[in-house]
């Protein structure tokens, strides 16, 4: 099966990758960044990009794979210095996927709204709402569980 195309970016953090959807302009190759500095300020263990504005996913087994398209393998977009290399990973199962600027994000996201499907795999699900402040919501998310379900 070939991999599937879509507009995202991607981020390993610790054994999984998080995967960034939204729509253009609302801040997923920030997040990107914000998420591969976080392990270097000591706020992660480890996080290393994985794909930027582009991402091939496919399914192996039970887990949705990850990777960058090989002419955009290391290249991210830095809003005011424009394309910048870093080192990535060149493959990493999603473990989570954020949606940023989503209608469903809000102070008590709905329980159905915690998981979403990518090409048919069930995965934990966080909604950013627009014009939220990405970042502390997301490592929060990484760092706690739920407390009620």
């Amino acid at each position: 099966m070939e991999p599937s195309t879509i507009h995202a970016s991607a981020v390993l953090v610790g054994a999984n990758a998080v995967l960034i959807r939204g729509p253009s302009g609302s801040g997923k190759s920030r997040l990107a960044w914000d998420l591969v500095q976080a392990s270097d300020n000591g706020d992660l263990p480890f996080s290393r990009l994985v794909a930027d504005d582009r991402a091939y996913v496919e399914v192996h087994g039970s887990r949705v794979l990850v990777r960058p398209p090989p002419q955009l393998a290391g290249l991210i977009e830095i809003h005011g210095l424009g394309i910048r290399c870093l080192p990535y990973e060149p493959v990493a199962a999603v473990g989570w996927v954020i949606d940023l600027a989503s209608p469903e994000g809000g102070r008590m996201p709905a329980k159905e709204t915690r998981e979403t499907l990518i090409l048919g795999v069930a995965i934990p699900h966080l909604s950013v709402a627009p014009g939220a402040d990405a970042l502390p919501l997301v490592l929060a998310w990484l760092r706690t569980t739920a407390s009620i379900d």
